[in-house]
């Protein structure tokens, strides 16, 4: 009998501990680190960092979603971006090459630290007020929320997208 893999991480139970309006994220997390995975594994250094077509490479995928993350997280705790994280998002763009294993360790350690975070937010918040980026444009915990769920997403179906192209234009 052909072994199926476990369903996505939203159809395997609630998580323990969780609220279950704070799940939603923490799943998109698990499905993001699942699918980079699985979509990235036997990709030559070069694929990872190629651009077919003009699209943006898988490597800069990775290190958007890890970089937003942690800056979005930032925000969902009522604080403004350090230095580092400006710094960091402006070598988004030209990181240099790290690795396929670099790239998922540095997006785990991103969903590691967001998922303190978020486990730590108490749901009574959702409705509280938020600003994001320099011009403090508005928003709510749960806006923040959701669009670290989303945004992540997103940047996941385009790093496939770019993976696959690499792959077979490689």
């Amino acid at each position: 009998m052909a072994e199926f893999p476990l369903p996505e991480p939203w159809m395997r139970g609630p998580m323990e501990g969780v609220p279950p309006l704070l799940a939603p994220v923490l799943y998109s997390f698990q499905m993001a680190r699942e699918d980079l995975e699985k979509f990235t594994v036997g990709l030559p250094p070069g694929r990872i960092w190629a651009t077919p077509h003009g699209l943006a490479s898988v490597g800069f995928h990775i290190l958007h979603i890890a970089g937003s993350t942690n800056r979005l997280t930032t925000y969902l705790q009522g604080r403004e971006l350090a230095a580092a994280q400006l710094d960091a998002m402006a070598a988004e763009e030209s990181p240099g090459e790290p690795s396929r294993d670099q790239l998922l360790a540095v997006l785990n350690q991103a969903f590691g630290d967001a998922e303190a975070v978020i486990r730590a937010t108490d749901p009574a918040t959702f409705a509280e007020a938020r600003t994001v980026g320099r011009k403090r444009l508005p928003t709510t915990v749960i806006g923040l929320l959701t669009h670290i769920a989303e945004h992540t997403q997103r940047h996941v179906g385009q790093a496939i997208v770019a993976a696959k192209l690499a792959a077979v234009l490689g």
